[in-house]
């Protein structure tokens, strides 16, 4: 297990954790999970939007560590199956979640910013009710875990299973980025893993209520998250 027993510096290069990172190509992402708690302890965090990827690894986190620290960010927005997912992973599992959310009512923001912002700015959107949240989080931590795979889509491709964050300032662990989307649906299948019953519905990516639609047949797996827009990520992994 050799990358198990390399601590990483926090001026840690980014050639040395491509080191480290090329290490768990070849290792399991239970692999990876292990020694980023061995290395960060309570300084790191599972981050989950509670999506298949996310399931995968909260499921493989409270196997290892019930412990250990997962949080996800409450736009306020989220569908009725994603808080009903969430606590029946705390019922069955044990874990626990820290819920994350902006300081602004959506009532306020409507006042502030004009009514249904997502639809007119959801750059602007994201980063009141998502992104800000997420910055707050992350200030006492020195690394946290994402459930990103590396063909979800084009910005995703690069990254590494330990990488820099630039955009944040700190460690990015990627347990599942070499995985495939048959990857994540056969583990849930074989451990009988929960997930959001929305996905039977032809909801292959889910964010918030108002931008989150059907995918149709034949197209790309997150063409339905803010249909209509340029935008392709919310802002946490780009």
């Amino acid at each position: 297990m050799g990358t198990a027993t390399l601590a990483i510096d926090q001026h840690a290069t980014d050639e040395e954790l491509r080191e480290i990172s090329a290490e768990f190509e070849t290792m399991q992402p239970q692999d990876v999970l292990r020694w980023a708690w061995s290395e960060f302890g309570d300084e790191v965090a599972l981050a989950t939007g509670f999506g298949a990827e996310g399931c995968v690894l909260i499921h493989m986190l409270s196997q290892i560590d019930r412990k250990a620290r997962i949080f996800y960010i409450d736009t306020d927005l989220l569908f009725p199956e994603t808080y009903a997912l969430r606590d029946q992973f705390v019922a069955r599992y044990g874990v626990k979640f820290e819920r994350r959310s902006t300081h602004l009512s959506l009532v306020a923001q409507s006042e502030e910013f004009g009514e249904k912002l997502w639809e007119r700015q959801p750059d602007q959107c994201c980063k009141l009710r998502k992104v800000d949240p997420l910055l707050e989080m992350l200030t006492d931590l020195r690394a946290w875990v994402t459930a990103i795979r590396r063909d979800q889509t084009p910005a995703r491709a690069t990254a590494g299973i330990v990488e820099c964050d630039q955009k944040f300032g700190l460690i990015k662990i990627n347990p599942l980025a070499r995985w495939s989307s048959i990857d994540v649906w056969r583990y849930i299948a074989r451990n009988d893993v929960p997930y959001n019953h929305l996905h039977n519905s032809g909801y292959s990516s889910i964010g918030c209520t108002p931008c989150t639609t059907r995918v149709q047949p034949g197209e790309d797996a997150r063409a339905g998250r803010w249909r209509g827009a340029e935008k392709t990520e919310c802002g946490l992994h780009q």
